[in-house]
């Protein structure tokens, strides 16, 4: 298959201007004005962008959770995201505590397997490490598995101490991997819940009141502390509140190998959520929280300064009718997570670059590029460049259309309700090109489940300093 792009403003990381690209043989071959080759497809995208297509760090796919799973498998979610111009993610291998992490890992890639329809990558979670499995990390690199997630979270089910937490991280630090932390002080939050239980308070608005954003910003502090003396690169997932930022920052600033994730949901939504009627506000039930308004400045502050390095959606849907509203009265037992692998890149257009908090350089970066070199995919993914892969996006900035379940331009994602319900935003992704071939145009999807490769990922030691 060969396709060529005519006309169109081709936008990376760095670049803006105008020419034709020619992809054949899964790559992008040429870059020029007025190219005169042969191609199978043709596309016009005069007035329109060209951007690489989008990279997700941080997706739950047909993840268990308890005795039920996210409702998005990777043949769903896989085309809900390329519909939303995504084209390559790293989803999440979670290790059954007291099992290997090699089984995980060939779980996870079984689960994916004939069903996803973009390229997929795997970071692994680790709950518990004796020396006996240090071995199967190093399994695991050579595998292209070269990200390692850690949850200071959930005592009892993922959460492991500090002496694991530094462990993991001598071990990945000398395969030259990434530690990817889930940092909030689960062992005081179940305290200040379950205090808050004894009181009779289980509505679901009591879920942003028990994990307060300082023991956010504490466990921050410790995973880079940990993550400085173990020589090891720290990854921050979720970032949801300015004192969190405020320590990524301070790594930074001492000279760490110290990096940042945020979400559209921390961007675009805020703890009114909470204040919905009746069981609607089940619905925003994630970790975590969502925070009060002011935050979302000092995160979009964030994002423009480059303290904050990439933009994922930690999509993690459950039924809101299925499983959220019938336990709805007890803010412990709602499944955590909210569904949003779709509408990023528009959202991160709209609210950044339409809105003038970012340039579109920036929109780029952090929606595509950093995450592409941070997890050891660049440059075959996250740019735009000869010999890249030809994963590319035809976007219409100036189309307006407003976010809904019931709008077929908005939502394909297998989940009964969408976070962003009525929002009206600039930006659709009008035609997604993978590895050559045209999966997606303009709402419909045209690829095949199955298509999508796994992605076997280099080192964060050769990459990772190319993050800008």
């Amino acid at each position: 298959m060969s396709v060529l792009i005519r006309n169109g403003r081709i936008v990376t990381a760095c670049d803006d201007y105008v020419a034709d690209i020619y992809v054949e043989n899964e790559q992008i071959s040429q870059i020029g004005r007025g190219l005169s080759v042969k191609a199978d497809t043709i596309l016009d995208a005069s007035e329109r962008l060209v951007l690489p297509g989008g990279v997700d760090p941080h997706t739950h796919l047909d993840m268990p959770c308890g005795d039920i799973s996210t409702t998005d498998d990777f043949e769903t979610g896989t085309r809900a995201a390329a519909l939303g111009g995504t084209t390559t993610l790293i989803d999440f291998a979670n290790q059954t505590k007291g099992r290997s992490l090699i089984e995980a890992f060939e779980t996870w890639l079984e689960k994916a397997s004939g069903k996803a329809s973009i390229d997929y990558g795997l970071h692994v979670t680790i709950t518990d490490l004796p020396d006996e499995r240090l071995s199967e990390m190093r399994r695991l690199v050579d595998e292209g598995v070269t990200s390692f997630k850690l949850f200071m979270a959930y005592p009892g089910r993922l959460y492991v101490d500090d002496g694991i937490l530094y462990r993991a991280m001598v071990q990945a630090s000398g395969l030259g991997a990434i530690v990817m932390m889930h940092a909030e002080n689960g062992i005081v939050i179940d305290e200040i819940v379950a205090k808050t239980r004894a009181m009779g308070h289980m509505e679901p608005r009591y879920h942003a009141s028990t994990r307060p954003v300082r023991m956010e910003a504490e466990a921050v502090h410790r995973a880079f502390a940990i993550g400085e003396v173990a020589d090891c690169p720290v990854y921050i997932v979720h970032v949801s509140s300015a004192d969190a930022l405020e320590q990524v920052t301070l790594a930074q600033s001492r000279g760490l190998a110290a990096y940042s994730e945020t979400c559209p949901q921390y961007l675009f939504l805020d703890e009114t959520a909470y204040d919905r009627e009746g069981l609607e506000s089940a619905k925003y039930v994630m970790t975590p929280a969502l925070r009060e308004r002011h935050h979302q400045a000092a995160l979009w502050q964030g994002l423009r300064m480059g303290r904050i390095q990439t933009v994922a959606t930690d999509h993690c849907p459950f039924s809101f009718a299925r499983h959220k509203a019938p336990v709805g009265t007890d803010f412990t037992r709602i499944p955590n997570g909210a569904p949003g692998i779709e509408n990023r890149m528009t959202l991160m257009f709209h609210g950044g670059v339409v809105q003038g908090r970012i340039g579109l350089n920036r929109f780029v970066q952090v929606t595509s590029t950093n995450a592409a070199k941070l997890f050891g995919v660049f440059p075959r993914k996250g740019t735009i460049a000869v010999g890249s892969d030809g994963d590319l996006v035809i976007f219409d900035p100036n189309r307006e259309l407003t976010i809904g379940v019931n709008n077929r331009l908005t939502h394909h994602m297998n989940v009964d309700y969408n976070a962003y319900e009525g929002m009206r935003v600039k930006g659709f992704v009008e035609t997604v090109v993978m590895r050559g071939r045209v999966i997606c145009h303009r709402g419909e999807f045209l690829g095949n489940a199955g298509s999508g490769r796994y992605l076997k990922r280099e080192c964060h030691s050769k990459c990772g300093a190319w993050i800008q």
